[in-house]
């Protein structure tokens, strides 16, 4: 696969519906009446009555599994999602060999209830990732049925994460991140396992071209209550893919691209066939680290304190209206030498105080600051 080609390819399928976070299946049902090739239907329905979808493409013998928002605030891997659907719908040459040697069973929206209130949990504020064994919930029920039907070879179990994220201890954003989950207490390195790690190193090798040292590999403790976790230890190579922070792309439709991309260039491998021999340059991609702030003001003097100190905000996601909107709140305030800020404003030693004159405080919520008798925004 060709990056610069993807590219191109990307402007003329992306899905103009959908845009920025707040991704629910009001907006996907529009995008669903316009497609003609795949055959969708309904699985079942949410807590709160909301149907959840299924979309098949392709007629080939390897069957892959993939789902998205299963925490309904995860949304940015839903676009890519439609974006790759439009790319089979035109019947592309990159999605030829794909769709005649694999089928794919797509579920674009697992959790529409926290999609609707744009929240991780459902209706009844259980995460579905972590209702693998107790299959408590209807949606949790509802993947494990289609599983069970559909019996796949391969998953990809699509998520999204936080703006916190490095691609290990240091100052380079997690923009994506991936993990072969373990399948046991032991972490053995399984042929599935092995298998799902050597797909995921093909799509490091390729997107390294344009997002160098920022893709990270999450921890493999193993929890049996994990969704990836219980495929795994059935002994399907399951992967988890993570839609991260790209820079000034807080409606994350730049990393949506790199995720199209990802999806791609998985399913591409499996395609061709996966060499599970080829897993150790999993190991070369770095473990996430928590090394970032949305904001961090350097070197603010406080009224009581002699030692100048940094300022951290981190944006609260609030859904007013259906419309998202970031809220600064200050979580830290400290020396932050190992930490970094997506956006950093550089105090100089004068006072940091807010509008109203007062001081920056833990858990205070602050559209602006003053610094110096200059007003600045902390917001996107």
């Amino acid at each position: 696969m060709n990056l610069k080609s993807l590219k191109q390819i990307f402007l003329e399928v992306k899905t103009p519906e959908l845009f920025g976070r707040y991704v629910t299946n009001s907006h996907i049902e529009n995008c669903l009446d316009k497609l003609s090739k795949p055959i969708i239907s309904t699985l079942g329905y949410s807590v709160e009555n909301r149907p959840i979808y299924s979309l098949k493409f392709g007629n080939g013998p390897i069957k892959i599994l993939l789902w998205s928002q299963m925490h309904g605030n995860e949304s940015t891997s839903t676009k890519a999602l439609f974006d790759c659907f439009n790319l089979f719908e035109a019947e592309h040459s990159v999605s030829k060999q794909i769709l005649e040697r694999c089928t794919l069973m797509v579920i674009p929206i697992l959790n529409p209830d926290g999609a609707e209130r744009f929240t991780r949990v459902n209706a009844n504020k259980v995460d579905l990732n972590r209702d693998a064994q107790h299959l408590s919930q209807p949606e949790s029920h509802i993947l494990r049925q289609s599983y069970t039907d559909f019996k796949p070879q391969y998953c990809f179990n699509l998520h999204g994460q936080r703006t916190i994220f490095s691609a290990g201890e240091t100052n380079n954003v997690a923009t994506l991140s991936f993990l072969s989950p373990a399948q046991d207490q032991e972490r053995t390195l399984t042929t599935n396992r092995k298998a799902a790690m050597s797909i995921i190193a093909e799509i490091n090798q390729l997107l390294q071209i344009e997002i160098p040292d920022g893709i990270g590999r999450y921890d493999d403790g193993f929890n049996i209550n994990c969704v990836g976790d219980t495929f795994q230890n059935f002994g399907i190579p399951t992967l988890l893919y993570e839609a991260g922070h790209y820079k000034n792309d807080y409606d994350r439709e730049e990393v949506r691209r790199l995720m199209f991309v990802a999806i791609l260039k998985g399913l591409d491998v499996i395609a061709n066939g996966v060499n599970a021999d080829k897993y150790d340059a999993y190991f070369d991609i770095p473990e996430n680290a928590k090394c970032f702030y949305d904001v961090i003001i350097r070197n603010a003097k406080r009224k009581d304190l002699n030692d100048l100190v940094d300022i951290a905000i981190q944006y609260k996601e609030v859904l007013i209206d259906c419309k998202l909107q970031f809220v600064p709140v200050v979580v830290e305030v400290a020396k932050l030498n190992n930490k970094y800020g997506h956006k950093e404003i550089e105090a100089n030693g004068f006072l940091v105080e807010t509008e109203e004159n007062s001081e920056l405080i833990i858990n205070s919520e602050n559209d602006f600051v003053i610094v110096n008798n200059e007003r600045i925004s902390l917001k996107p």
